[in-house]
């Protein structure tokens, strides 16, 4: 749903995009959302169908394939998918961020000639693996290494030889899943303060590749139908064109993309808030009680209220994030703030909603059911709410006592 402050600032584009998305989620994901979460698969007719639309390749230029469109458009398409499930929406939303964007930026041109036309089109999913046991937003933790064996490889280039596990990997494991990207050390690096730091770089390892281990997929709470799964890597080799980007410059070259990822995930919560609105407004419309309908009464009226002012801040705040990110403006803290307020608008209004339902609302069938398994997620994945926090007391000079 586009709110009136959106329609200022939306081109007519967009909005038409978001409808198109909307009605997209209303009559084919949401028919088959309960399924495959039962199921716990995810749908590759559906995401091919969202390739057919374009999704994957919104914000990439038409010269590489893509739609030519921005981020606005992106986050637009991942709220409208989260208002009636949040796994198609966040493998849309990762396999954008995250698997498809640092090749874009960062990849040769060989790499995006062998990558993109799949993964912009939606017949081929990307991943990209940075959480460790001991490793996310202290990516300085990082255990898995990268050793380079120069003239080893079949055209004597050198190969990267990688050892290490992730966790958490979205998009990794499913049949369509082509490549994912790596973080690992590969050496020390001393800044100019004479303090020395672990080097990280990025290696692109195409699944299937010997020593390329995807283990089962993690018993979740919710996104049931999102594909998460730990990876191994056992001496697991690649060309040493497989490199992405600089070396050196693996974690660096990804905060951007971190950054925008939030912004994302906050239109994610948006639309999951939207959900849990529209479905307990409804309700409380037709559900009688005593002779009138539940949402004549003041206190189930003031619940609505106030999700309704949760989803409009949630909303308010991506989309400025979102804006400032389009017009080359710095967005890191506003991200933050996006993606605070927004995991924090869609737990809430999942509660709410799942109280006005009542014993309904702990039902699985019912959507506001998932909503509540599924926020929780929102509160802790793209960074923790404490790591927003943290960067958004560093945006106002609070630095004392909060890690580097």
């Amino acid at each position: 749903m586009i709110s009136e402050t959106q329609s200022t600032v939306l081109t007519d584009e967009q909005r038409k995009l978001s409808a198109v998305v909307r009605e997209f989620a209303d009559q084919v994901v949401a028919p088959a959302a309960y399924r495959y979460d039962t199921e716990r698969r995810l749908p590759l007719e559906i995401i091919a169908q969202m390739g057919e639309l374009g999704l994957f390749g919104l914000p990439f230029p038409t010269d590489v394939g893509g739609q030519g469109k921005d981020y606005v458009s992106l986050c637009l398409a991942v709220e409208a998918l989260a208002r009636v499930d949040q796994s198609i929406a966040v493998t849309l939303e990762a396999g954008v961020g995250l698997g498809i964007m640092p090749i874009f930026r960062h990849g040769t041109e060989e790499q995006k000639r062998r990558w993109l036309p799949d993964l912009l089109a939606g017949r081929a999913l990307a991943a990209f693996g940075l959480t460790e046991a001991d490793a996310g937003s202290d990516a300085g933790a990082t255990r898995t290494t990268a050793r380079l064996e120069p003239g080893a490889g079949p055209d004597g280039a050198g190969e990267w030889v990688i050892d290490g596990s992730k966790q958490f990997i979205t998009n990794s494991g499913t049949p369509i899943t082509s490549v994912v990207t790596v973080t690992a050390v590969t050496g020390e690096r001393t800044d100019a303060g004479g303090v020395t730091r672990k080097e990280l770089s990025s290696f692109l390892v195409p699944s299937g590749t010997p020593g390329f281990t995807v283990e089962p997929s993690y018993d979740k709470v919710g996104w049931h139908t999102s594909d998460t799964h730990p990876l191994t890597l056992d001496g697991v080799r690649v060309p040493a064109s497989n490199l992405l980007g600089e070396r050196g410059r693996g974690y660096a070259n990804f905060l951007r993309a971190l950054d925008e990822g939030r912004i994302a995930f906050a239109a994610l919560a948006t639309g999951a808030a939207q959900g849990c609105l529209e479905e307990a407004l409804r309700y409380a419309k037709e559900r009688e009680v005593f002779g009138h309908a539940i949402g004549s009464n003041q206190h189930i009226a003031f619940m609505l209220a106030r999700m309704q002012a949760r989803v409009h801040s949630a909303r308010l705040c991506w989309l400025d994030a979102a804006l400032k990110q389009t017009r080359g403006l710095p967005f890191k803290a506003e991200a933050s703030v996006a993606k605070l307020v927004g995991g924090e608008a869609a737990m809430a209004n999942a509660r709410d909603a799942s109280q006005i339902f009542g014993g309904y609302g702990f039902l699985n069938a019912n959507p506001v059911a998932r909503h509540y398994r599924d926020s929780k997620i929102l509160e802790v994945g793209e960074g923790t709410t404490e790591v927003q926090l943290m960067i958004i007391a560093r945006d106002l000079g609070l630095t004392t006592g909060l890690a580097s």
